[in-house]
């Protein structure tokens, strides 16, 4: 059973395995994207139910761009579709959409969609939904760094002063927990360029099911096998123990 007080705060998800799940039913691509797109719905209901605060779903990385045309097309028909369904209903569960990623490079009627949305649900605090949008971890810092040496170069920013909370306060999840477990569907074992900073300590769970097949009950033996492990942020397991003196031989 799933226990309240170990629930991860912030859960990412790498939803991987669209285009294979349509393959093997000699389908075309976009089937198992549409596909997918349920399963979105479930796994924002089942951190809604659980109490799960934040929730990162990588939709459509940087390198997606190089996919060909139609089915670029497709996936942003999707994303359209998506917004125009389900904004309602998220704002009526108290969700609050934000994306992550440069939001700048999908097509304007899409940018003013989501724009919309962000603002009818910013007040929300049951669970905030992140899209990573055309977005790229190795982007990301490059966009942080950016920003930082703008306020260096202002003479608002010392450089001797620049840390780790610096660097997090201009990332695309500022204000937000690093993910606490990070899932990959579809058994690849790899990051691809997916929250780099954010994931430092992050808990991995890899699991061979594709993306339109990963339901709530697996969503929840993720949660179970976080709960099972020992997260020691580079720390020992155990303080360590002085050893016993020898005994007096005197």
């Amino acid at each position: 059973m799933i226990e309240q007080e170990h629930l991860p705060r912030h859960i990412a998800i790498i939803m991987d395995g669209n285009g294979r799940w349509a393959a093997k039913r000699a389908l075309p691509r976009v089937f198992g994207h549409r596909t997918g797109v349920q399963r979105v719905r479930d796994i924002v209901e089942a951190c809604c139910d659980l109490g799960v605060e934040f929730l990162t779903l990588y939709a459509f990385s940087a390198e997606n761009w190089q996919r060909p045309a139609m089915e670029i097309a497709d996936l942003m028909g999707l994303l359209e579709e998506f917004i125009r369904r389900e904004v309602d209903e998220l704002h009526a569960n108290r969700v609050r959409l934000n994306v992550i990623g440069r939001l700048s490079d999908l097509p304007s009627r899409i940018q003013e969609q989501l724009r919309d949305a962000i603002t009818l649900t910013r007040h929300h605090t049951r669970l905030c939904l992140n899209l990573a949008l055309s977005y790229g971890g190795r982007q990301e810092l490059v966009d942080a760094v950016r920003s930082i040496a703008r306020l260096v170069s202002q003479g608002s920013q010392s450089p001797e002063l620049i840390d780790e909370n610096t660097i997090a306060r201009h990332l695309y999840t500022a204000g937000q927990p690093d993910p606490d477990l990070l899932i990959r569907t579809s058994g690849e074992l790899r990051l691809s360029n997916f929250l780099l900073w954010q994931i430092s300590y992050s808990e991995l769970y890899v699991t061979p099911t594709l993306w339109p097949d990963f339901g709530r009950a697996e969503f929840e033996q993720a949660i179970l096998e976080y709960q099972r492990r020992d997260r020691r942020f580079g720390r020992s397991q155990s303080p360590a123990v002085p050893s016993a003196p020898p005994p007096d031989a005197s």
